[in-house]
């Protein structure tokens, strides 16, 4: 799944704010329940790790000129979500850039 989030923010101020709200993505996952792990591949891509009721999600969080993308691998058991996670994705991610 592929989640495309548009801002109007130069680059390093979207690392900035990933960087420094990243532990706020498991409270945007539908429950609430969710223990997330991140970890950043290079300065424009982070990937994250979401556990949730007993399911792993991985994914990498791409920053590009006008817009970040998330993509998300759900498991086979969690496909049924796939709109509600898109949902949430793109709502969560609008509030990780927002200032704050």
């Amino acid at each position: 799944m592929r989640v495309a989030v548009p801002h109007n923010l130069p680059k390093e101020e979207v690392r900035r704010r990933l960087r420094e709200r990243s532990g706020e993505i498991a409270n945007f996952m539908p429950g609430g329940m969710a223990q997330v792990q991140t970890g950043w591949v290079d300065e424009d891509r982070m990937n994250l790790t979401v556990g949730a009721m007993g399911a792993e999600v991985r994914g990498d969080v791409l920053i590009e000129e006008g817009q970040v993308i998330f993509q998300v691998t759900l498991p086979a058991m969690l496909s049924f979500m796939e709109p509600a996670v898109a949902k949430a994705i793109e709502a969560g991610g609008q509030k990780l850039l927002t200032k704050q």
